[in-house]
């Protein structure tokens, strides 16, 4: 059962996930060829069922989904969708920012997530709100050395327009960015982003009550060229 969107209370930030369509070929393409392109997309759509799921339990008055492709049965009631804008990771990040504030007259803060960190959990997410109560932005960085949580009291394109994407060093750099221009920044605890197959089994082995660990395990043990590893069995 899809959880009730909650509402938000006083100082909470409103939430964005930023994500594709869980088409096979176009997503998780770096599952391959352990997985195949189907099973990949299969992959996608559990993870992003969980991010959303609690997205929507967690504390907020607006949920903005900024979306490449076309919504799903995948999508739970409760949120607003806005087409995902721009070439690169860093516009279409600071472009789903704008777009979200676009629609809030009241200007409140944003907190910003994608779909590769299933094992994200809504008392996660209300922290990453609270924390803006106090701070100007809020990182959660991952452990390939990216970021997988962004928020901002008050968003700028400046501050995420022309930082360099799916680098070793894309955390770091987002953060001197936010730190040259002033702000403060509070830490999210380090979360593994699902790119790979190891990472796959180690988010699974982290999160096993969600719908992305039940699919990994649907779908069995894979080394890097897609035989079943030793001593996994398909659930």
């Amino acid at each position: 059962m899809t959880p009730r969107p909650r509402d938000a209370g006083d100082g909470a930030a409103d939430l964005i996930v930023i994500a594709k369509e869980p088409v096979p070929g176009q997503v998780k393409t770096r599952l391959t060829p352990a997985y195949t392109p189907a099973e990949a997309a299969a992959l996608a759509e559990a993870a992003l069922r969980d991010t959303l799921a609690a997205v929507a339990a967690a504390p907020a008055r607006r949920r903005v989904l900024a979306l490449a492709g076309t919504p799903g049965p995948w999508l739970p009631g409760g949120f607003e969708v806005v087409a995902q804008r721009g070439g690169g990771l860093d516009e279409r990040l600071a472009h789903a920012f704008a777009d979200a504030r676009a629609g809030d007259p009241v200007g409140r803060p944003l907190v910003l997530i994608g779909m590769d960190t299933p094992q994200v959990t809504p008392a996660l997410l209300a922290r990453a709100g609270r924390a803006l109560r106090a701070r100007d932005a809020v990182l959660g960085a991952a452990r390939d050395g990216g970021f997988w949580l962004l928020g901002l009291r008050r968003p700028d394109e400046a501050l995420l327009l022309g930082v360099p994407m799916s680098r070793p060093d894309t955390g770091a750099l987002q953060l001197a960015r936010l730190r040259a221009a002033g702000l403060s920044v509070a830490a999210m605890p380090e979360l593994t982003d699902v790119d790979t197959p190891p990472d796959a089994r180690a988010v699974a082995a982290a999160a096993p009550g969600g719908r992305f660990a039940a699919a990994v395990r649907a779908l069995g043990g894979r080394t890097l060229t897609g035989r079943a590893a030793e001593g996994t069995v398909p659930a």
